[in-house]
């Protein structure tokens, strides 16, 4: 399994080298960025899982970072790293999309954590929208699943002409393929046959 990538970005030096460190060691790819102009730099040339970055910077700073990679990734994690913390900031970052909102000086461990737990819920959403793309077709009677505003696996089973009617909205008119003629041609008891009848 690839190590998850992670983008860490902030204004110190000393946070970038010691953090940094410290999730390489716990498992990750990290790579640096010491401005949110870096940031999206690396960023734009590089998908990132998670990106960590610092709240208050010089030119773009954590929140307009944020909304930036979420435009671009939706699904990437951003977590906000500030120690500045105020519940308005918070606010402020959750309401921009932020995953989690974390005060420095941080527990290393306590982040990693947060981060394996966003990861983890970050595998089950790409695993629910593969099956997302399936159309569940029963082997046997061949009714089809329609899981359509409801949990995946839990939609209603219909038959392959209600299926079609519900989400075509068009009128279905039985005809017959040209196979089908064909077949049922050869199928049609000759006159000599009707006759011995």
């Amino acid at each position: 399994m690839r190590r998850k990538a992670v983008l860490l970005v902030d204004d110190e030096e000393s946070i970038l080298e010691s953090l940094g460190n410290y999730l390489e060691r716990s498992g990750f790819n990290v790579e640096t960025a010491r401005s949110g102009k870096d940031a999206l730099a690396a960023f734009s040339s590089s998908p990132f899982d998670l990106v960590i970055t610092d709240l208050v910077m010089g030119g773009i700073n954590g929140i307009d970072l944020l909304k930036e990679i979420k435009k671009m990734k939706a699904e990437c994690g951003v977590f906000i790293l500030t120690g500045q913390g105020n519940m308005t900031s918070a606010l402020a970052a959750l309401r921009s999309g932020a995953d989690d909102f974390i005060l420095k000086p941080c527990d290393a461990d306590e982040l990693v954590l947060k981060m394996e737990r966003l990861i983890e819920k970050q595998d089950a959403l790409k695993k629910i929208k593969i099956y997302e793309n399936f159309l569940p077709i029963c082997m046997y009677c061949k009714k089809i699943r329609d899981d359509a505003g409801k949990q995946p696996g839990t939609g209603t089973w219909l038959g392959l002409e209600e299926f079609l009617l519900t989400k075509s909205k068009v009128a279905l008119s039985h005809g017959c393929c040209p196979e089908c003629f064909d077949k049922q041609l050869l199928d049609l008891p000759t006159n000599n046959e009707l006759k011995r009848k």
